[in-house]
């Protein structure tokens, strides 16, 4: 079995519960944050959306700079629920597809994050892929579970029960 076919599924389902997530957050809340140090709950959203986009950039290159030239790299803003979750599917879509057409060497070849000309660091795309990709996506998926709690808006369930929805 190639390796890309055994993270497609993990891949899935942690796009599946995303999209659950992202689903949730109220337009009219798009500025609410709970403390100034925080992200809006909008901007937490956008870059939830965004997150995706980094597989496929991963995958279909040997680096990226998120500062070329001192300057760091825009992301699109999002304004609505709806422009969020365009974006997260668009990401998600090409990302499953690079995932899908990637081989194993592919995946074991080395990606380096730099700033401004400097590497920041340097590993393996698919360690890339868990990292910075997925495992980042979970961190900020669960605030923003928080902000949807503390908004008395329902949580959805992801690994299990919330205590808003007892299946899964």
């Amino acid at each position: 079995m190639a390796i890309s076919n055994s993270l497609l599924p993990e891949f899935d389902n942690e796009m599946k519960n995303t999209r659950k997530t992202l689903e949730r957050v109220p337009d009219e809340k798009f500025a609410w944050k709970p403390h100034d140090k925080s992200f809006a709950m909008g901007a937490l959203a956008t870059h939830l959306a965004n997150l995706p986009s980094w597989g496929s950039l991963t995958l279909g290159s040997d680096s990226f700079d998120v500062a070329p030239e001192g300057k760091p790299v825009k992301t699109p803003e999002l304004n609505s629920t709806k422009e969020v979750l365009e974006k997260f599917d668009e990401n998600a879509a090409a990302t499953r597809a690079a995932i899908v057409a990637a081989s194993d060497d592919e995946l074991f070849k080395p990606w380096t994050l730099q700033s401004n000309g400097n590497a920041l660091m340097t590993m393996p795309k698919i360690a890339v892929l868990r990292n910075f990709v997925m495992n980042h996506m979970i961190h900020h998926r669960a605030q923003l579970g928080v902000y949807l709690r503390l908004n008395d808006i329902p949580v959805p369930s992801i690994y299990g029960p919330s205590a808003d929805e007892s299946a899964f």
